[in-house]
């Protein structure tokens, strides 16, 4: 049986472990990181200190992107020593309840680090088709007189995500926007600036991750496919119109 990933933030009771029994010990998040990314790629890992009526120690969330992976950590890892004295006790969550709910997609940097995991750092490549500066002037100005005490910088950008091995390619356009006290100097202008262009392109890249469904099967292979649901009308847009809608 395949498995369907996508670009987003992993909220699924499946994917998710539950382990207590931890002893006190430095570098404890580390520890279960290294034990348990053996297993598949971790979107998170937390430890906590137990409630004072659980006695001393701590418990751990460790959530996975792939169901199919925490339930193979799960049945490697129950019962195991691994790095303390004593055994872990581990199970697969079975309820939402205390877990966000709401399907957020990654941000640029989990989605390369996913599709690095999954494609290889050679199955994947992006580029910016263009990147524009839209900046305009907000501020407080409902009363004559008032002068304007914020400036927005804003950049729209256009980034085109290219899968050469299964010959899909999206886009995702977004805008990176960042608010100036009027007043600052201009290196703090160039700073925010920067810090809009960069979210901008971040932004882009995680729009066009979201429309790639990574289907994993039993043998480990990985297919592509695309997914139509997140499809957007700059979709069907060549180049030079879309630099074109970009600079109106």
């Amino acid at each position: 049986m395949a498995e369907v990933l996508e670009f987003r933030v992993p909220t699924g009771s499946a994917q998710t472990l539950l382990v207590w029994g931890l002893e006190p010990q430095p570098g404890l998040e580390h520890s279960l990181f290294s034990a348990f990314s053996k297993f598949g790629l971790l979107y998170a890992v937390r430890a906590h200190r137990n409630a004072a009526v659980a006695g001393p120690g701590y418990y751990a969330v460790i959530k996975f992107y792939s169901a199919g992976d925490a339930s193979r950590a799960q049945r490697a890892c129950n019962g195991q020593r691994l790095f303390q004295k004593c055994p872990l006790k581990v199970c697969v969550c079975t309820k939402q309840k205390g877990f966000q709910q709401q399907v957020l997609a990654l941000n640029s940097n989990k989605c390369q680090e996913m599709a690095n995991h999954y494609l290889g750092f050679n199955g994947w490549s992006s580029r910016i088709i263009t990147l524009q500066n839209v900046s305009g002037f907000d501020g407080e100005n409902e009363e004559l007189g008032k002068t304007l005490r914020k400036r927005s910088v804003k950049y729209l950008c256009a980034v085109e995500l290219t899968l050469p091995n299964h010959g899909v390619r999206t886009r995702g356009v977004a805008l990176g926007e960042v608010d100036v006290e009027n007043g600052e100097g201009p290196l703090e202008f160039v700073t925010a600036s920067r810090r809009a262009q960069k979210l901008a392109v971040g932004k882009a890249l995680s729009g066009a991750f979201q429309k790639i469904l990574l289907v994993v099967l039993e043998n480990g292979k990985v297919a592509v496919e695309y997914n139509s649901t997140q499809e957007e009308l700059t979709d069907s847009l060549t180049e030079d119109e879309l630099k074109g809608l970009v600079q109106v």
